[in-house]
């Protein structure tokens, strides 16, 4: 996957479009069960009103995801998700953390902490998912100034 440029604009104004981070889960109800509770999400994302955002381990994990057994995915569906998903996620170079970063709440699930540390590495507005731990961390980075956690179908621009 190559890196995409900045988005430049939005259909809202001038400036950058907001960034947004999508777990695998979201990932898989946009690119795979085109769930219409998400619809909002993609149309926001094909418009340039929002970039969603990635780097190379959350890329990696949705690969991991597309494999999975239980989803029985035939290799079309799978590179059809994939190409999906690179086509409308900027991958991001990954970082490491300064000293003086705002300190994140811990997941319990160490899979989940890596989509905190990008929403706040890479600047973002939003982590969308349907974690029930991540959405209840939501709280804690809203009142610490740094992004908003929610589910898709509670999502607006």
């Amino acid at each position: 996957m190559t890196a995409h440029p900045p988005a430049t604009g939005s259909a809202r104004g001038a400036g950058p479009a907001p960034r947004i981070v999508l777990d695998s889960n979201v990932c898989l109800d946009l690119f795979v069960f085109a769930d219409p509770r998400c619809a909002q999400v993609l149309r926001a994302l094909q418009g340039g009103d929002i970039e969603a955002v990635t780097v190379a381990e959350c890329r990696d994990e949705w690969v991991r995801v597309l494999g999975y057994p239980r989803l029985a995915l035939p290799p079309p569906a799978r590179a059809a998700a994939l190409a999906d998903f690179d086509a409308l996620v900027r991958l991001l170079p990954s970082s490491a953390p300064t000293a003086d970063a705002p300190k994140l709440p811990r997941c319990k699930d160490q899979d989940d902490q890596k989509f905190l540390q990008l929403a706040l590495d890479s600047g973002a507005r939003w982590l969308l998912s349907r974690d029930a731990e991540l959405l209840t961390l939501a709280g804690r980075t809203c009142r610490a100034g740094l992004f908003e956690i929610l589910s898709p179908d509670h999502w607006r621009l």
